[in-house]
């Protein structure tokens, strides 16, 4: 699995992109969840969706500050 492109962020609207930063904030919490309880997990999902977060908020904020 590679990691995500940041090409297909750019393309996103602001109501999606809040969206999907909600949807990323909450897979991090049950990855982080799963390990607290022992669960079974896929330790990479960590690096991928913390690098999708990332990319999802550097957009936001560059947005943000173009539209000031």
């Amino acid at each position: 699995m590679t990691l995500p492109k940041i090409a297909d962020v750019k393309q996103m609207d602001n109501s999606s992109l809040k969206e999907e930063i909600l949807v990323i904030k909450r897979e991090l919490f049950d990855l982080r969840l799963k390990r607290a309880t022992r669960q079974d997990f896929q330790p990479h999902l960590f690096k991928h969706s913390k690098h999708r977060l990332a990319q999802l908020l550097t957009i936001e904020k560059s947005r943000n500050q173009s539209a000031i």
